[in-house]
């Protein structure tokens, strides 16, 4: 039956080939969005531009709460993938 069904289906072949690419840029994509290493970079140069006075307490503080905010959506996306 598989050697049947596999010749039935050829047909399909580059329909399945194509979504397969889909979903494996989709993975890709998503691994990147998902990534807390820039997150964490960026923070680290935050800190760096607050100390060296580049920014102001305020402008750090905005920006740190978003990227704090941002590394929580990639710990709970991490926690339960879709």
């Amino acid at each position: 039956m598989g050697l049947l069904n596999q010749l039935l289906t050829l047909p399909l072949a580059p329909v399945r080939g194509v979504g397969w690419v889909v979903q494996q840029v989709a993975r890709a994509a998503e691994d990147q969005f998902y990534d807390p290493g820039p997150v964490m970079r960026e923070l680290a140069e935050l800190e760096e531009a607050l100390e060296s006075g580049r920014i102001d307490e305020e402008t750090f503080d905005r920006r740190e709460d978003e990227l704090l905010e941002r590394l929580e959506e990639i710990r709970r996306f991490r926690e339960n993938p879709q």
